[in-house]
């Protein structure tokens, strides 16, 4: 009797951790809305969320208009006109491609996003507001 109150006391802990646990995730804001090219739906979140001067890390999330993962593109990104291009790291073939990229207030506060795939190619700009660190 006494196993049992105590196995049913640890698993009303553990249900009450994992509860609070996703209560604290809630809704995630995007960083900037998404944006459409050639059917391409086009997402980016940051790591931190948002963003903040300095080192980010960006994930550029890519579909297609039946939802479906957009694997077969080259993604490149940099902060500043000036500033050459960074291929994009893909994860597998899941639409998702990673990359770190400096930002700042001003010029840096726009995440540039070159899709590439044979010979069409477009550049998206992603305004994002910076918090602090």
């Amino acid at each position: 009797m006494r196993e049992a109150h105590g196995a049913r006391r640890r698993a009303l802990l553990l249900f009450g951790l994992l509860a609070l646990l996703g209560g604290c995730s809630g809704d995630r804001v995007p960083d900037s809305p998404p944006q459409q090219w050639q059917g391409l739906e086009v997402r980016l979140e940051s790591r931190p969320s948002p963003p903040a001067s300095g080192m980010n890390e960006f994930l550029v999330i890519i579909t297609d208009s039946h939802g479906q993962p957009g694997w077969n593109y080259l993604v490149d990104v940099r902060s500043a006109d000036d500033d050459p291009w960074k291929q994009a790291i893909q994860d597998g073939r899941e639409g998702v491609f990673r990359r770190a990229a400096l930002m700042a207030p001003g010029e840096r506060s726009v995440l540039q996003v070159r899709l590439r795939r044979n010979d069409q190619e477009t550049v998206l700009r992603f305004p994002l507001n910076l918090g602090g660190r």
